[in-house]
């Protein structure tokens, strides 16, 4: 029997006495649906299914319809982009299908506009801060003295993420104090925005044991030395940074502390962070 005849076999049996079958799906709090698809369909079926399921879900009032494929199923993706979906996003195992059913503006949000990234800032006792240079990146090879930085993680809280990063890079075990400031900046990874957050660590422990693959160097350097730096007083964005953690070394700067809260409309725990010492709260 031939692929054709094959698949056309097939695409009968989803019509049952003039009723073609539709999609599973389930609704979103948007008035939307989505639609995992979790086994292997032929595509022409899927196309019959899909275009069955669009026209009763515009009878139903639906606005926009999200289809997760795994990454096994990448065969659909042209069928689904012929009948008018577009891509929406990507992870390692699936493709975010989306498509809008009404005759309006599409108001479907856009993907995952930012990274989000850490920059950490330990001091011991002795006005000392945790420094690196790096073997990779813009940094190479330039000498200057830097914090450790780097990327939060997907599920991960910007305060665990800076004491990560921080035993990653230096094997130096912290504790987090507070967020000292941030900034926003757009057209970087990949062109999206990024906000990078300026994070205050207690040191635990003060051995440092550097990881080779992306450290070159690592030191506890007076502050004063650290800010002093050529590179640092020529670029304004890390002389700020370098003003704000000479300030919190006297005691003259507050920052953001992570207090413990749930959302609003799950239990999920995250982090507010906010002033809380200028606050009489019970935390």
């Amino acid at each position: 029997m031939s692929n054709t005849a094959s698949s056309s076999s097939v695409g009968k049996q989803v019509v049952l006495e003039n009723r073609v079958e539709q999609l599973d799906a389930s609704e979103d709090a948007y008035g939307g649906v989505i639609v995992e698809i979790k086994e292997a369909v032929d595509p022409n079926v899927f196309t019959i299914l899909l275009r069955a399921s669009i026209s009763k879900w515009r009878q139903q009032g639906k606005s926009g319809v999200w289809i997760k494929l795994p990454i096994e199923l990448v065969n659909l993706v042209e069928a689904a982009v012929k009948e008018g979906f577009w891509y929406h996003h990507a992870e390692p195992t699936y493709l975010m299908l989306v498509y809008w059913i009404p005759e309006t503006a599409n108001t479907l949000p856009a993907n995952a506009s930012h990274r989000v990234g850490i920059g950490a800032f330990v001091m011991d006792n002795e006005g000392k801060v945790l420094v690196v240079q790096e073997n990779n990146g813009a940094f190479k090879d330039t000498g200057v003295w830097k914090l450790p930085t780097g990327v939060v993680d997907e599920g991960e809280d910007i305060c665990d993420a800076a004491i990560r990063e921080v035993k990653e890079e230096t094997g130096i075990e912290t504790e987090f104090l507070e967020i000292l400031a941030f900034r926003q900046s757009h057209k970087s990874f990949y062109g999206k925005s990024d906000l990078f957050f300026v994070c205050m660590l207690k040191p635990l422990s003060y051995d440092i044991q550097k990881q080779d693959s992306e450290i070159k160097a690592a030191q506890w350097m007076p502050i004063e030395e650290y800010a002093g730096q050529v590179f640092v007083q020529k670029h304004k964005q890390f002389s700020y940074v370098a003003e704000i953690c000479l300030a919190k070394k006297d005691n003259h700067y507050a920052g953001f502390s992570a207090v413990p809260t749930t959302s609003a409309f799950a239990a999920k725990k995250n982090y507010l962070y906010f002033k809380k010492q200028d606050l009489e709260l019970e935390v």
